[in-house]
């Protein structure tokens, strides 16, 4: 395989076979760079939600495509990405994860200050600048905003590159993920609920986010975790009723009829979402409050509609997974080749009762926080498979699991929750947004 893959998009494509991936997508250093510059900026990624920033001047810090960012609250309520850099020196105006800037940001170095849609207010000493260029130069202009960015039931989503579809045409339908998310709760809203659970892991970004419709690995990697807790609880009557944490470790032992059963549906652009028909959260016990909070809202027809879709993850590749039924999302941020920190956040449902917190945030510190069992389950696989593609004799990774030749180019498809089709569509929109601009 040629290593020389930048100004090469014909060596970039060929990592990508209708069937199986090569090996450098996940250990190559010069993929992951290419990564950071052509695919993270072509494709729309995930940067915050908007109820961490109600106010005018709050904002958040972020890294998208290994450009610093800022997202903050307009003094017209809008909201505004920018890039996290004076248009002076270059130094970062926001140093802080989040916080209320006013109705400015200041740079720490000179004190040039800038308006919270980026533009230029103040230099000290403007004096200075009378008969140089400043004013016909990129610095007189202020902080380079992000064209690209869209407001969408909270959740705050750009674009770096100007090239690339617009954001309904890049999700498209999978965007009925979100919906049903913020359809549940009775005030068709969420707000972001506590602080983020962040942890490193040690692997390609890639193969946490493939991870997550595989359906194959559940009973065997989860058997130490989930498997203890079936194995405790066995022998209980029926209709016992099960302690929460007991309710949400055991659906990970289900057998493969139940996950193949599940179905999985597959979007253009790398998206998808397992549970098509049920998932490991469709059998949890009901919250009467809620489930009359619903009705009240809704009705009962739209009631059993909302709450009748239980999808397990839905991936919006390539930065952002939801979980729409247990109100909880995990976000990528690439670091390194084989390093990927991943953040996890629980939501609140506006208008339906305290209970409904409680059982995202029991299933956050289960399954997806550093302190889960569960989710160091993944992570152990994640670096056993970072470390074992460093050896020979085959360079290649399969994905031949039910693979049709007539699946390529279908921009929705759904089928058996036991296929690798999430993983085969997911590599497809890689190689054509890695591309779309070498």
């Amino acid at each position: 395989m040629n290593t020389a893959y930048r100004g090469n998009p014909e060596a970039v494509r060929a990592l990508v076979q209708p069937d199986r991936v090569h090996r450098d997508l996940y250990i190559n250093p010069e993929i992951f760079e290419l990564e950071q510059e052509h695919f993270f900026a072509n494709t729309w990624s995930y940067v915050g939600h908007d109820s961490q920033i109600p106010k005018p001047g709050d904002y958040i810090t972020v890294e998208i495509a290994g450009r610093p960012l800022i997202a903050v609250r307009h003094t017209d309520g809008s909201v505004k990405v920018l890039m996290n850099r004076c248009a002076h020196k270059g130094s970062r105006l926001a140093s802080e994860a989040c916080g209320n800037t006013g109705k400015f940001f200041r740079c720490p170095y000179h004190a040039w200050t800038f308006k919270t849609d980026g533009s230029l207010l103040s230099i000290p000493l403007k004096s200075g600048y009378e008969g140089t260029q400043l004013q016909q130069c990129e610095s007189a202009k202020g902080v380079a905003t992000v064209k690209n960015v869209r407001l969408y039931r909270g959740f705050i989503f750009a674009r770096l590159s100007e090239t690339g579809p617009d954001f309904e045409a890049y999700f498209g339908d999978s965007l009925s993920s979100i919906d049903n998310m913020a359809d549940r709760s009775p005030e068709g809203e969420l707000e972001v609920a506590g602080g983020c659970l962040r942890y490193v892991h040690q692997c390609n970004w890639k193969m946490f986010i493939e991870n997550l419709n595989d359906t194959m690995h559940p009973m065997v990697a989860h058997e130490s975790s989930a498997g203890t807790a079936k194995t405790m609880w066995s022998g209980q009557p029926a209709d016992l009723p099960k302690p929460m944490a007991i309710e949400q470790f055991v659906p990970f032992m289900s057998d493969y009829k139940f996950f193949e059963d599940m179905g999985v549906r597959v979007f253009d652009n790398g998206h998808s979402f397992t549970g098509v028909n049920f998932s490991i959260h469709s059998k949890y016990a009901a919250i009467p409050a809620y489930d009359e909070a619903m009705k009240a809202a809704y009705g009962e027809q739209r009631t059993q509609e909302i709450l009748g879709l239980a999808r397990h993850n839905t991936v919006y590749y390539p930065t952002l997974t939801i979980k729409g039924a247990i109100q909880a999302i995990r976000v990528v941020r690439p670091i390194a080749v084989d390093k990927t920190l991943v953040e996890s956040w629980t939501f609140r449902l506006k208008g339906a009762p305290p209970e409904l917190l409680q059982r995202t945030c029991m299933y956050t510190r289960l399954i997806n926080s550093p302190f889960s069992v569960v989710g160091h389950d993944d992570l152990h696989a994640y670096r056993g498979i970072q470390e074992g593609l460093r050896a020979g004799g085959n360079p290649w990774i399969s994905l031949h699991r039910d693979f049709n030749e007539a699946e390529i180019g279908k921009p929705d498809v759904t089928t058996k929750g036991t296929s690798e089709i999430s993983m085969r569509n997911q590599y497809r929109a890689w190689a054509r947004y890695m591309t779309l601009t070498m």
